[in-house]
């Protein structure tokens, strides 16, 4: 989330004025990590899933609005390293999480 008092700078590939902070990390070869709704993720987020997902290898369904706490953000910027009540090594999309 961007502060009020945050600059904003025109970002000319996605076309769009985003918050100074952003762009400095995109520049700095850190990719910026957004949940589906847009907002930006880091380490130690909380995160709802806005859909059921089914875990495969674990027989399991996480439903919608679960709640994943503490998530760790990988080398690709589409996907979260997560972890959930007996599941080891869950890694969730961005694109089904939104940030809480």
């Amino acid at each position: 989330m961007s502060n009020e008092n945050d600059d904003y700078v025109y970002d000319e590939a996605t076309g769009e004025w985003r918050p100074a902070s952003e762009m400095a990390a995109t520049i700095a070869g850190d990719a910026v990590v957004r949940d589906a709704s847009g907002n930006v993720l880091a380490d130690g987020d909380s995160v709802t899933l806005i859909k059921d997902l089914k875990v495969k290898g674990a027989g399991q369904t996480l439903k919608q609005g679960t709640v994943i706490r503490s998530i760790r953000l990988t080398d690709n910027p589409e996907e979260i390293d997560c972890r959930y009540e007996g599941i080891k090594g869950l890694v969730l999309r961005t694109e089904f999480v939104r940030k809480r």
